[in-house]
């Protein structure tokens, strides 16, 4: 689909006229170099991660049966793990494969998307501490009960 968008909108550049298509081509070429490390350093993480961490450690402490405690850690994670899906995603993917629960996966993600406390100084700097704060107390809840919904009814899906 992705690739089906991107001629479409490279055919349309072209047929503008213009040299637009080139200077699409040309930003998207500057984007991949400004990525390509990012991306590169986040493989090698996750690729590192499951012979550094013992498969016990993750087991015993986020695994099926690390039940509230286990959710409440892979919320903390997640809203610990910098960038984007990109970048974060494999290495939650690590953790999944290493033998975390599915509620904490679930609260770990969530975690991630909602709480990001790598943009807190930004997010604090812009909207000022009173909103962040507000917004903190509201989200911080919802990934420990999208854990705990997770584990109750899913707690069977095996990983891929």
């Amino acid at each position: 689909l992705m690739a089906v968008l991107a001629i479409a909108a490279l055919l349309l550049a072209y047929h503008q006229g213009n040299g637009t298509h080139l200077a699409g081509l040309r930003a998207g070429g500057e984007m991949l170099l400004q990525l390509t490390p990012l991306l590169l350093f986040a493989f090698v993480l996750a690729g590192t991660l499951p012979l550094l961490v013992p498969t016990e450690l993750v087991t015993r402490w986020i695994g099926s049966e690390s039940g509230v405690r286990g959710i409440l850690i892979g919320t903390l994670i997640g809203g610990l793990l910098p960038g984007g899906p990109a970048v974060s995603l494999p290495v939650l993917d690590v953790f999944l494969r290493m033998g975390a629960g599915i509620g904490t996966m679930i609260a770990m993600v969530t975690g991630w998307s909602l709480l990001a406390f790598s943009r807190l100084p930004l997010e604090i700097g812009i909207m000022g501490w009173r909103f962040t704060l507000i917004r903190l107390t509201c989200t911080f809840f919802l990934a420990p009960i999208a854990g705990l919904i997770a584990q109750r009814f899913f707690s069977h899906v095996q990983p891929p």
